[in-house]
């Protein structure tokens, strides 16, 4: 009894042992999944056209492009690239190349960076390249880095990946920084990085720049990237707004000033036409240094006469099917106004998308006391539109300080 009681003893902990093992190894088994390995590519204007369908068909899962470079730059490619890329059901991530020089002009680019790929839906941690010093110091670099990373995630509400070479995540990029953000490193020529630098390990790991890929003509990046390489709030990103500011004090000299809040799409000589000003004139008011360079949710003071002679015309942009004298027609004047107006030396020859000026000296007599009602949906931009008038007349008649802020039932006089 007793050698059986002995036996059967060490059967039960022989089995137990084992069943702790299974246990064991299970509960260590479960995280594997930070370990699956993505393949990728990283693209910009220097890949041309890219085939998405061969690229996926290759095997390619994630996609980083290019959106973006220092202040003012945007890649031919980007939207072009987002969108195929998309369609196929790739990953997407996006990345700018950062040439700012200070913290405030990192601030104005990681601004810019949401500009461009405001109302995408990125799936990847959005990406920091910032290689290119010139000079700076580590401190400095740093200081960079955090002003452009931290401003970006304001923005966005995602998260972010400084992407690196391994000398540089080694000897530049600080500790600091390698506990905040994770790193996307790039060395060539080996299998695993020999180094993270300051960094426990890598998300992301480019390790060729002569890629051969079904659907791109010549080299391509090539990567590889690990779980935490994608965001956990994959929505949309929203167009940037325009924050609550208090009131500048008027110009004593344009005791009528409005405030209009950039929009996607929207140029300088676009608003100009609409408000019955000048682009010289908003830059000047503005304080703009670069006149193609203005940022959805930017803010743009103008100056709105209070002298109604001053504003009696309207702008009006020629559509197909148009003649002169249908539009003289519409308006209630002549041809020969139109031509004056607009220095027009054949009156027989407008295009599509021309920009006339047209004097209102007849046709607002006929159309005083005009008002409207606002409804749901409704812009100022599109009521001047529809009334053929502009934003600032109606801006001027109404009060109206904000034009991006009307409401629901408001009573607008048009004329």
């Amino acid at each position: 009894m007793k050698r059986n009681g002995l036996k059967f003893s060490i059967m039960f902990l022989a089995l137990f042992i084992h069943i702790f093992c299974i246990i064991y190894s299970i509960s260590y088994a479960a995280p594997i999944q930070n370990n699956i390995i993505y393949s990728g590519i990283d693209v910009s204007k220097y890949q041309g056209h890219i085939d998405y369908a061969k690229v996926k068909a290759s095997g390619i899962q994630v996609v980083y492009i290019k959106a973006s470079e220092g202040s003012s730059i945007i890649d031919p490619y980007f939207r072009t690239n987002y969108e195929n890329a998309k369609a196929q059901g790739l990953k997407i991530g996006f990345y700018h190349f950062v040439r700012a020089r200070n913290e405030e002009e990192a601030v104005r680019e990681a601004t810019f960076f949401h500009s461009v790929i405001s109302g995408t839906t990125p799936d990847c941690r959005l990406a920091m390249d910032f290689e290119v010093f010139d000079g700076l110091g580590a401190q400095k670099v740093n200081q960079i880095s955090f002003a452009f990373l931290q401003k970006l995630e304001e923005l966005t509400k995602k998260e972010c990946v400084v992407y690196s070479d391994e000398y540089n995540a080694r000897t530049v990029f600080s500790r600091e920084l390698a506990l905040s953000y994770p790193l996307w490193i790039a060395e060539y020529g080996v299998s695993t990085p020999t180094s993270t630098g300051n960094w426990d390990e890598w998300i992301g790991f480019q390790y060729s720049d002569k890629g051969k890929i079904d659907g791109i003509n010549g080299n391509v990046d090539l990567d590889k990237f690990r779980e935490n390489i994608f965001l956990s709030d994959s929505s949309v990103i929203p167009d940037p707004k325009p924050e609550p500011e208090p009131e500048p004090t008027p110009d004593p000299d344009s005791s009528n000033n409005i405030y209009y809040y950039v929009k996607r799409g929207d140029t300088l000589s676009h608003i100009a036409l609409w408000y019955n000003t000048t682009v010289e004139n908003l830059v000047k008011l503005n304080n703009i240094q670069n006149p193609d360079l203005i940022f959805i949710g930017q803010r743009l003071l103008i100056s709105v006469s209070d002298d109604p002679n001053k504003s009696k015309e309207v702008r009006y942009t020629v559509k197909r099917g148009d003649t002169l004298s249908k539009i003289a027609n519409r308006y209630g004047i002549t041809v020969n106004e139109i031509v004056s107006l607009n220095n027009i030396k054949n009156p027989n020859l407008i295009y599509v998308g021309q920009h006339l000026r047209i004097p209102l000296d007849n046709s607002i007599n006929q159309m005083q006391n005009v008002y409207y009602r606002v409804q749901r949906g409704d812009r100022l931009w599109r009521i001047a539109k529809r009334y053929r008038t502009t934003v600032s007349n109606i801006a001027r008649l109404n009060g109206i300080r904000n034009p991006n802020l009307i409401f629901v039932g408001q009573i607008l006089r048009i004329y």
